[in-house]
């Protein structure tokens, strides 16, 4: 009976994590960190400004993660330290494209990244 509700409580789990997993496959990981209408309130002008701060941050982190996987070991140790940082950036930068179209600003964010870590 012990081993039966184990077994019932390891497939509980299992599926809940399996049903979690896909929560964020649209938009990747990071919108899971992300709130959806972070830049609802905000301007054009403001939206332009973020957007400059964004693509500076994922150019950081890309760099960091790319000197990383230089080293023995260093992919891993790279993907632990920075890819949830940089999978949010991404996922921001989304938002904030979506809510300057919304907005009909008149800049056009184009992304600067392929969204693929070598």
């Amino acid at each position: 009976m012990r081993m039966y509700r184990a077994l019932r409580s390891l497939a509980a789990v299992a599926v809940a994590a399996i049903a979690l997993g896909g929560c964020g496959m649209t938009d990747g990981a990071g919108s899971l960190l992300v709130d959806p209408g972070r830049y609802s309130a905000y301007h054009c002008n403001e939206l332009a400004a973020r957007w400059k701060v964004l693509v500076v941050r994922e150019k950081e982190l890309h760099g960091l993660i790319e000197k990383a996987s230089e080293g023995a070991g260093g992919t891993v140790i790279g993907s632990l330290a920075y890819r949830t940082d940089y999978e949010s950036i991404l996922t921001e930068e989304k938002l904030l494209q979506r809510a300057a179209a919304e907005k009909n600003c008149g800049f056009n964010p184009e992304f600067q990244s392929d969204q693929t870590i070598r």
